[in-house]
């Protein structure tokens, strides 16, 4: 992937469609520094203020786990702890509105490993104490024998004794957790669903769809295992699924590697046929628009992917699209304002 910047993002430019329509955009990411991408080194609270103060109304959003600022001594376990200490002080600066009307990371989402079982409970509770915007933990699942993607933890991690054990300490806690991983194993989070099925669950990036090594130039067969298992995990009434995600180099669409940046017209048009399957299996109660930012900055512009986003939702009724884009996130993370 060769990242152009900001200077390419800004060729491609339109208005803000629906300005008023109030948003809560439920998965970005801070980082301090970063080595990849190198166009998005830094990525913090002034840079976000500039992406959500583009011209939509994104009233608030959600920060995921990053691997940003964790302890640097201590007991390994609590060392992710870090993350949402210095978050909350990003979260508590947003509050000032000294950075605009935007509450960012009105709820925080950290990491834990799972397969801590009862002994990720102290965790949990440190990062609760860390914060009061604190909602839960991702701990991604994601592995594919395919040297294409990243594994970002065991093969059959949902279905080990510890992981499920601690997901029950989770729901126990009253707490969410947040997962990634790829389309094939859809079927698996439906039978940890099922095994826990007093914990929320949020479904990142429409399910993991993948597009390339393997599954590239394999659509025809591809996206029919994707529904399938999109269509698996919907019976699941404790999970929810977050529409985005898709400008990242796995979903197989080379956005990035364009002369000018996509447009939102073109972006609806290619989405809506993955988001409005996801919204007819789930409900609209049960779905989330998310941004991904800055991950899928490389792809398309802020600006762009909301109005692509206004776009393909533009035929479900206003209090289904303002579940899409606030009310869900709202009930689901426990955002007050």
């Amino acid at each position: 992937m060769v990242i152009k910047g900001e200077n390419w993002l800004a060729l491609t430019t339109e208005e803000t469609l629906e300005p008023d329509l109030p948003i809560c955009d439920t998965h970005h990411h801070f980082w301090v520094s970063r080595p990849e991408p190198p166009a998005y080194q830094r990525y913090l609270l002034p840079e976000l203020t500039d992406d959500v103060g583009s011209g939509h109304n994104v009233r608030s959003t959600v920060f995921i786990e990053v691997r940003c600022e964790y302890r640097q001594d201590g007991p390994e376990e609590m060392r992710p702890v870090g993350e949402v200490e210095y978050i909350e002080t990003i979260a508590a600066e947003s509050a000032t509105g000294s950075h605009g009307p935007t509450k960012a990371a009105a709820a925080i989402m950290g990491h834990a490993d799972l397969k801590l079982g009862e002994r990720v409970r102290p965790v949990l509770e440190a990062m609760r104490d860390a914060s009061p915007r604190f909602r839960g933990v991702r701990h991604s699942t994601g592995w594919d024998a395919s040297p294409e993607l990243a594994q970002r933890d065991i093969r059959g991690a949902l279905s080990t004794d510890g992981y499920r054990a601690g997901a029950r300490v989770m729901a126990e806690m009253g707490l969410v957790l947040e997962n990634s991983l790829y389309h094939p194993q859809l079927p698996e989070l439906a039978e940890f669903a099922r095994a826990v099925p007093d914990l929320t669950i949020v479904l990142n990036h429409i399910g993991g769809l993948v597009r390339v090594g393997p599954y590239a130039n394999r659509d025809d067969e591809v996206l029919p295992a994707w529904r399938a298992g999109v269509a698996e995990v919907a019976q699941c009434p404790n999970v929810v699924i977050k529409l985005g995600g898709v400008g990242q180099v796995r979903y197989g669409y080379g956005w990035d590697g364009r002369e000018t940046p996509i447009g939102s017209e073109e972006l609806a048009e290619t989405l809506g046929p993955l988001m409005n399957y996801c919204i007819e299996q789930f409900g609209p109660e049960r779905c989330m628009f998310e941004s991904n930012f800055p991950v899928d900055k490389p792809s398309y512009s802020y600006h762009v992917l909301f109005n692509a986003f206004k776009r393909l939702s533009s035929g479900y009724t206003a209090s289904e699209r303002a579940a899409l884009f606030h009310d869900t996130a709202m009930r689901v993370y426990g955002i007050n304002y």
